[in-house]
């Protein structure tokens, strides 16, 4: 916003949502049309109803990706969580190399807005773990992990997860769900990390 000759920066701290597909350039090496016509399918019937249910805002689309700002670490994971639910049953039955898998990264910070758009360290952080995360995964910040088990009603179950490689990961990354929201029994079919960054 300009005042007299000066842009006025607006800053606030926002939950962090940057997501991707996986593996985009290969889908649309090998069908350009249908892949495009299946991310359109996917965001309105899956994503931006998603989005909305849990508060969130679009704040841009990259052909492949996006971001998404909330005014709550507890709502961005919940959409998180929903999205890659609804993402593994949509994809159930199809091929893996034709499957639309999105990679979540989701961080907490300050965000610098302008012109409806946001930037700044809270947004590259994001980015950075949405390409840390596996292929249908969530990947996540110590923050927004320490910020919601601290909201939550009941105590958070944590337990490790493996890289490719079958050996504890290095890097103090941690998987957890909230028993309060009822995640217990979905732990084997979400993979959800935190770093620490």
């Amino acid at each position: 916003m300009e005042t007299g000759g000066r842009v006025r920066t607006e800053r606030r701290l926002a939950a962090i949502l940057a997501a991707d597909v996986a593996g985009y350039s290969r889908l649309i090496g090998a069908d350009e049309e249908g892949t495009l016509g299946r991310l359109r399918s996917i965001r309105a019937k899956v994503i931006d109803p998603i989005i909305a249910e849990h508060r969130g805002r679009l704040v841009k689309t990259t052909g492949d990706g996006l971001l998404v700002e909330f005014g709550s670490v507890v709502d961005a994971l919940r959409c998180a969580i929903e999205v890659q639910q609804g993402m593994a049953v949509r994809n159930s039955g199809i091929a893996l190399a034709q499957r639309v898998e999105f990679r979540i990264g989701i961080n907490v910070g300050d965000v610098v807005v302008e012109d409806g758009d946001i930037f700044g360290d809270g947004v590259n952080v994001a980015a950075r773990l949405e390409a840390l995360a596996e292929p249908g995964g969530i990947c996540v910040s110590a923050r927004v992990q320490e910020d919601t088990a601290a909201g939550s009603t009941s105590p958070s179950t944590i337990w490790a997860t493996r890289t490719s490689r079958t050996s504890f990961d290095q890097c103090g990354s941690i998987g957890f769900a909230s028993a309060g929201w009822g995640l217990i029994r979905h732990l084997s079919k979400l993979r959800l990390r935190s770093h620490y960054l």
